[in-house]
């Protein structure tokens, strides 16, 4: 089978880029034809494993294809990015042109079977109006979801299109049922394929004895991933005994925000700054607690690369982390509930206070269980992580294009 790829946005960062890589490198190994479109900045060639550089078109952003920087799905990305709710119209109108064409040029050249974009957004609505004869299926990442409601006049360039998508992939039960209310697309046409992890290079690692604890957060410095909250909660928390590691990066205001509050904390806390899927597979084998302070999520992935890598988890309790860790026990999986948000990522800030008291007292009630057993059971993790594997997600997906080819 011949798949033309599309994701809007830099290929090698963020969740659903890795998303993106498992499914071409899961198709690769099973003898598929892959051909990747994305948007890159600049000359920033991608590598990505399990496609030929020859086998990638790309729409070039700041110094290329288009004269601004590349709109990312998250408000907050974690290279330089501009918002969708800030682009004019002209730069709107270069955006859908630029990708038009790329992808018609492209199919003509690679001639795919199917077409497999990521997000529920403008690059897949370009890509159903300009072929609209090619079998597509779209991947849900939630953050397009929130795009939708964040960018109401955007909704008419997206939606007629979307709703024309052959199959739209859900990451989880939850996230289908929001596809339904916000889209108006019938659950006949959603599959619910969830996601993976790479049980080759997350697994566990030895845990010191304690003191030191060693908590982590992994992803982007934004305050609608927590960040902030954590921080703040850090600092609450006078423990010599506990050590904060934060790994990501960002841009604008919001990490500043953030880089800003973990340099208050002095030798507390260690910012590793952007690290590969290795590096972060390391340092989740050595730290003992990792934190998940998100406000808004799809499927949080990462959860289950920490808890393979044997780390107690931390979790607020949305419904993709429920999803994930259902079954958990109390010595493996702590969720911290949370108040009505004011908006679709953020607290009222009459809350901040409850909900600093909530997240201290799950880690000092984790870091307790740490003190007692550094590693939590083996057994456990594996009965939770051992149905989760890119080769049963990408099982699905080949349904799900199946089904779509027959229309």
């Amino acid at each position: 089978m011949k798949i033309l790829h599309l994701i809007s946005q830099h290929p090698e960062s963020t969740g659903s880029g890795f998303y993106l890589q498992n499914i071409i490198r899961q198709a690769s190994a099973a003898g598929h034809h892959n051909f990747l479109i994305a948007g890159i900045t600049g000359d920033r060639i991608p590598e990505i494993p399990g496609i030929d550089r020859d086998c990638c078109r790309f729409v070039r952003f700041a110094e290329g294809d288009l004269n601004f920087t590349i709109p990312g799905m998250s408000n907050v990305m974690p290279y330089p990015s501009s918002r969708f709710d800030s682009l004019n119209a002209e730069q709107l109108t270069a955006y859908e042109r630029a990708f038009a064409e790329t992808i018609r040029h492209t199919a003509l050249e690679f001639s795919p079977d199917i077409l497999h974009s990521h997000h529920l957004w403008l690059a897949s609505s370009v890509a159903r109006r300009v072929l609209p004869d090619i079998p597509l299926v779209t991947s849900c990442h939630s953050t397009d979801l929130r795009q939708f409601v964040q960018c109401p006049h955007l909704r008419e360039r997206v939606q007629p299109s979307c709703l024309k998508i052959d199959r739209v992939l859900a990451l989880s039960h939850d996230q289908a049922e929001k596809i339904w209310e916000i889209h108006g697309i019938t659950t006949e046409r959603i599959d619910i394929v969830g996601g993976g992890y790479d049980k080759e290079l997350f697994i566990p690692g030895i845990k010191a004895q304690a003191p030191p604890i060693s908590l982590l957060y992994a992803g982007k410095l934004s305050l609608a991933k927590g960040v902030d909250w954590l921080l703040q909660t850090f600092a609450r928390l006078q423990d010599p005994g506990l050590h904060l590691h934060i790994a990501g990066s960002g841009s604008g205001e919001e990490t500043r925000q953030c880089l800003h509050l973990a340099e208050k904390e002095g030798s507390r806390v260690t910012v590793h700054g952007r690290i590969n899927q290795q590096e972060l597979a390391r340092l989740m084998g050595s730290c003992h607690i990792f934190i998940l302070p998100s406000f808004y999520e799809g499927l949080p992935l990462v959860l289950l690369e920490a808890l393979s890598a044997g780390c107690r988890i931390i979790a607020t309790d949305l419904p993709g982390c429920r999803e994930l860790l259902a079954g958990a026990g109390p010595d493996l999986v702590t969720f911290v509930n949370l108040p009505a948000l004011s908006t679709i990522d953020r607290p009222d800030p009459k809350d901040w206070d409850i909900l600093q008291t909530r997240l201290a007292a799950a880690i000092t009630d984790m870091a307790d269980r740490v003190r007692i057993a550094p590693s939590p059971s083996l057994a456990e993790i594996s009965r939770i992580t051992s149905v989760f594997s890119w080769q049963e997600v990408f099982k699905r997906i080949l349904s799900s294009y199946e089904k779509a080819m027959v229309g």
